[in-house]
This record gives structure tokens, sequence and C-alpha cells, in this order.
């Protein structure tokens, strides 16, 4: 499906973009892949690091704000990718009008200039955070959430799906803890930060999550939420693994932050379907109708919710020192 197309990421140069893009290189023989961000210093090391591919590469100086800027960026693009965004939590609470310009006008911007250009597939990266959101970042992606989902219903008879992928931090990139932890090892503190000794956060890889977006982009009938089925984990057995037998000390829940991910709410359950190995949350819509159902997948039973707290599937002390032998990060 991807073979012979031209692709769009917008924030192509955050840790999701590097694997995102490398994947499809590897994996698919595409046209063109357009990178698009705000950053020419990463741009310019990502594209050192993909020198071999540069005659399919593109990098756009641009900020999904910049309307006319994103439109030339679709010229030609058949599916995209939007990953730009206001990440951080503490800068999002101090700076909330940049947050907003970004994270929603910027998710307006991509939704018109794909409806305008002939775009294909587009699927948008959420968070947990958007999910009861307690911060303007969730916040914002919550509104971008529903700004994708919707954008279906403008379509018309254009042939043209807008999809939502959601997960929570992912191991090791930028936004995780791990990087966090594995500079205080390095620097040898004796005793390490934890905000409440009861946390619990769902274990999603880049892989995995680079997995799920091509899911979204193959299979996506428009307005579907994927949700990956993953193990869960305590944030103290994450530190035990990283660093056996160091000290913890309880510093208390940061703001905005939350105990436990919530991905999927009980008022959600009612829309929402299970399959193999992910979820998919069916929007409730009038323009949409159960004919645009994937197959394969089955009702999840009312008053479901999908808690890394209350989770099925964990990860066990063992588990969690195999699986960071396999994490980078921007310290290793």
């Amino acid at each position: 499906m991807l073979n012979n197309k031209s692709i769009l990421i917008t924030g192509g140069t955050g840790s999701f973009g590097h694997h995102f893009v490398r994947y499809i290189l590897d994996h698919y023989d595409l046209k063109k892949i357009v990178i698009y961000s705000r950053d020419e210093y990463k741009q310019f090391h990502m594209s050192e690091k993909l020198k071999d591919h540069k005659h399919k590469l593109r990098f756009f100086i641009g900020d999904v704000r910049d309307k006319e800027r994103l439109r030339r960026a679709f010229d030609g693009i058949d599916y995209c990718v939007h990953a730009a965004a206001m990440k951080q939590v503490p800068a999002c609470e101090y700076n909330p009008n940049e947050a907003i310009k970004t994270n929603i006008h910027g998710a307006m911007n991509v939704v018109e200039c794909a409806l305008d250009m002939g775009v294909k597939r587009v699927v948008a990266l959420s968070t947990d955070k958007a999910v009861n959101p307690v911060n303007l970042y969730g916040g914002t992606k919550l509104v971008s959430d529903k700004l994708f989902i919707a954008a279906n219903a403008y379509a018309g008879n254009k042939d043209i799906h807008f999809s939502i992928v959601r997960y929570g931090n992912v191991a090791g990139s930028r936004g995780s803890v791990i990087p966090f932890f594995r500079q205080l090892i390095k620097q040898d503190h004796n005793e390490l930060p934890i905000t409440d000794f009861n946390m619990t956060r769902f274990w999603i890889s880049l892989e995995e999550g680079v997995a799920l977006v091509i899911k979204a982009l193959m299979e996506s009938r428009g307005g579907e939420t994927f949700i990956s089925r993953i193990p869960s984990f305590k944030i103290t057995d994450l530190l035990l693994a990283m660093c056996p037998g160091c000290q913890m000390r309880e510093i208390g829940i940061r703001e905005g932050e939350k105990l436990h991910e919530v991905m999927i709410t009980k008022e959600d359950s009612r829309h929402t379907f299970e399959y193999d190995h992910h979820y998919i949350v069916y929007p409730h819509m009038d323009w949409w109708n159960h004919s645009r159902i994937i197959p394969g997948g089955k009702a999840v039973e009312a008053g479901f919710e999908y808690n890394s707290g209350t989770n099925a599937q964990w990860l066990a002390l063992e588990e969690l020192q195999e699986l960071l032998k396999t994490i980078e990060t921007d310290l290793d």
C-alpha cells in the first residue's frame, strides 16, 4: 500500500519520527518522504544519519501554525502522519497560548491542508493525557483528537480517512522517565526520586508505536482511535530493574501528573472493539455507521476501562531488565 507513495510526517525529527522514517525506508519502496519540522539543527543531523536515502527525503523547515508553508509541504502527498506537538506538560502550563497555537490551530491546519490537497490517509498521534485531561497539554490534545475525528464528516466524496493512534510515553523517548533515571544513575546519585510508589505506566516501545501507525494507515476507514494492547509496569520495578538495590525517595505527584495511565474510559467502552493486539474506539457520530467497523474484533464489555493500574498484563522485574537492554536513549 505504501510502495511508490509519498508520505509527510509533521514533527518528523522527534523520537517517533526517526524510527518511523527508518522503518518505512527499510520496508517499503517509497516515492518520497517529507520531514516537516521547525528545527534545522535536528534536520541536519537526521539527514546525515539517513544520507544513503537522500534521494527520497525532503526536509521542510516549517511550523504547523503556518498554513501556507504547510500547504506547500502537502503538495503531492498521499499519506500524512501528524506527530508535531508541544508535549512538555510544564511548558504547556506556562505557555498556554503557544500550546493552543501548535496543538489545536496546528491540527486545524493539517486537517484543512489534507482535505484541500488530495491526501488519502491522515493518522494523528495522540496521548493518554488526552483521556480525562488534568493538564493543558492533555486538554489541547483532546481537542486535536476531536478535530481529526470530525474531519471525516467534511470529506464528502473525497477518498480521505482521518484516524488517531493513542499511546503514553514511549520507552526510551525524550518524554519518558528512562533517560532521566539513566542520567541520575550515571551521576552516582545515592537516592533516586519517585513521585509516588504506587504509580504505574504502560510499556510501549518506539517499534510498537510505529507498527500501530502503519496499521492505522493500512486499515483505517475513518474516525477510529487505535490503541495497542500492551503490558503495565510499576515505576518502582522499573527503577529497580535499572539500578538493583538502589534507595528511593517519594517526592509526590507533580502538577498535571496522574497516578495511572488511562487509554480507554468506561464511557468509551460502549464504542470499543478488542482485536488480537490492539483496541479500536469507534466514533459515536451521525455520519458514522457500523459498516465501517474493521472485521476481526469483538465489542468489549460495558464498563471496561483500559487502565495501567488494573491492566491484566504486567511486566515482572526480570522482563523489564531484558527490555531495558533493547532501549536506546539520547544518553546511550
